[in-house]
């Protein structure tokens, strides 16, 4: 297996990157392709000791820079690190692609270059959250800025199907993120989601509140681009004042003692909430296996987003997918206009 890696994107790069896909290398024993400037990416492998038969660099002469325009980019930045990587992926040179460079770009090219899945109109990114025994799967975290309902429902069915071949959820609870429970809240978009989720084969519990995110309540909860990211930021944000506010009573109290089990139960809760645990987000939807990591991404989180490449190639992902999609379009069809059989089945879910 060989996986692609944009070197140049992130607030680290290329020394993060480099260092993080060395690890995976040698860690997963698989071939990671390092595309972009061979001199800069030279000289930072030569800091590490590594196998040369599973590290090799692709040369492009040009970098997407984090704060240029994706559709800028895509029309006049031809041999960008991100869009080589994700025309290898295309061509079958390489099998996944995982970038920490701008997000834009890296869901313009693969969804331009490799193309969607059938049955999928927009693509979207699925986030990995902490939550009770486990974890919540949080889509779209920023691919789309406007959805239609239709492409909730897409959003929906795919990111049901990652969680069950990730976590290995047999029926993952899928929430529709609303300002409210009830089934009349929401903007338009929202409440036609609503409607078509009903129809599907999902196990939809229906509308679920920024408050329960966290709960435990779902294993997959939809929205917008939008509106996820803002929730995934303010959630990075939260979790790095806790830190800090943590580690400023600990200090205060290792004044008054041996507080090793503290430390310990700190640290266990700062990695849950860390994203480096996770790696990346992978872009669902599209003809290819592409992680998007966050731009200040270390070492450890490329190598871990490296992990979410492999397994999700070697489960052939998009395949099932693409399955799911076709299942739940044909339920959809076969109970459209039935709205009232919709609702039956709706009240027989929650009371179970």
């Amino acid at each position: 297996m060989k996986i692609a890696v944009d070197a140049m994107g992130g607030d680290y790069a290329p020394h993060a990157i480099v260092e993080g896909a060395i690890q995976a290398a040698q860690e997963f024993q698989v071939k990671v392709i390092l595309f972009g400037r061979k001199h800069v990416i030279a000289k930072h492998l030569a800091e590490f000791n590594y196998d040369p038969a599973l590290v090799e660099i692709f040369h492009c002469s040009e970098v997407a820079g984090m704060a240029e325009s994706p559709s800028w980019i895509f029309r006049w930045k031809k041999d960008a690190s991100i869009r080589v990587a994700c025309e290898q992926v295309k061509s079958g040179a390489a099998d996944a692609v995982v970038s920490a460079g701008n997000t834009g770009a890296a869901v313009a090219a693969a969804m331009f270059i490799m193309g969607r899945i059938q049955g999928v109109e927009r693509p979207a990114i699925a986030a990995s959250l902490p939550a009770p025994g486990g974890m919540v799967i949080l889509s779209d975290v920023g691919a789309n800025m406007d959805s239609k309902s239709a492409h909730l429902v897409q959003f929906a069915i795919m990111s049901s199907a990652f969680t069950r071949l990730i976590n290995g959820i047999e029926y993952p609870r899928v929430g529709l993120l609303n300002v409210g429970q009830e089934n009349s809240k929401g903007n338009l978009a929202v409440k036609k989601a609503f409607k078509l989720l009903l129809q599907t084969q999902l196990n939809f519990i229906g509308n679920v509140e920024g408050k329960d995110v966290f709960s435990g309540l779902a294993d997959v909860i939809i929205c917008d681009g939008f509106v996820g990211n803002i929730s995934l930021k303010l959630t990075e944000g939260l979790s790095d004042s806790l830190n800090d506010f943590f580690n400023q009573e600990f200090s205060k109290a290792c004044e008054h003692g041996n507080n090793l089990l503290i430390k310990q139960a700190f640290d266990n809760f700062k990695n849950r909430f860390d994203y480096i645990q996770y790696g990346g987000a992978p872009l669902l939807g599209v003809n290819g296996t592409v992680i998007i990591c966050h731009g200040s991404s270390s070492a450890k989180a490329i190598k871990n987003a490296i992990a979410l490449a492999i397994s999700l190639t070697a489960k052939k992902s998009n395949t099932y997918f693409e399955r799911k999609l076709k299942e739940n379009q044909e339920q959809l069809i076969l109970q459209k206009g039935e709205t009232s059989n919709v609702w039956r089945q709706f009240k027989d879910r929650m009371v179970r």
